[in-house]
């Protein structure tokens, strides 16, 4: 049994799509797999199958149905901020007690879990604890996705440091392609191997059809 925690340096990096990537993989090679978001902001529920959660749900081939959504994102948001700024806006918090509970339950639920995070891993969740201390309550190892945009590495060797100071173990760095950055994304995985030299570092080329499951996945899985 697996569970990984998939997390990021920062918003809209490619947390989801790279979930949503693992999910279909396992899920084509046999492995009951479960994919989870439990914290969600942003979620518009006039159209929830364009949410993360629904395309978690589709990746699972699940319905995203009411009660589907509520199973895999139990805390969700309307508001596209991070989720403390988006709870008190709603008069809501997350408690984060229950959270760890929640995720710490989901764990074992299948072959393969996976644990999506919501934004960078030094996102509030509420007035006290982060991402990162969610991470670390929870105890799973985690996947770091990061891009190749233009700041992307300085980015990366910081949330490496953070990770590394609270005790979470890192499977593998994948950095996702920036579309039009300005960097060439050989040299941003180049650089990113140079400096984090104990870090797995799987580069993923952009794709159009995100929908696709791209080569590298069975590349990041025999590192897992």
């Amino acid at each position: 049994m697996v569970a990984l925690f998939v997390t990021s340096s920062g918003t809209g990096i490619g947390k989801t799509y790279l979930t949503a990537a693992l999910t279909r993989y396992f899920r084509d090679n046999g492995r009951k797999v479960e994919a989870y978001k439990p914290v969600i902001s942003g979620f518009d529920s006039a159209v929830p199958e364009e949410s993360d959660t629904g395309i978690l749900l589709s990746a699972m081939a699940r319905p995203v149905t009411a009660d589907e959504i509520d199973r895999i994102s139990p805390w969700r948001f309307t508001a596209p901020l991070s989720p403390h700024i988006a709870a008190r806006m709603e008069g809501r918090q997350i408690e984060f007690e229950a959270l760890v509970e929640y995720s710490r339950s989901k764990a074992t639920s299948a072959d393969v879990v996976l644990i999506e995070g919501v934004g960078g891993i030094m996102a509030p969740l509420d007035d006290q604890h982060t991402v990162l201390d969610w991470m670390a309550q929870i105890g799973v190892p985690a996947l770091l996705v990061v891009g190749s945009y233009l700041g992307a590495i300085s980015h990366t060797l910081s949330a490496l440091k953070a990770l590394d100071v609270y005790g979470v173990e890192i499977c593998a760095v994948i950095v996702d392609e920036s579309p039009d950055s300005s960097v060439p994304f050989d040299d941003a995985v180049a650089s990113i191997r140079q400096f984090a030299p104990r870090s797995k570092v799987v580069a993923l080329r952009y794709q159009e059809n995100r929908t696709a499951t791209p080569p590298a996945i069975g590349d990041l899985v025999k590192l897992l």
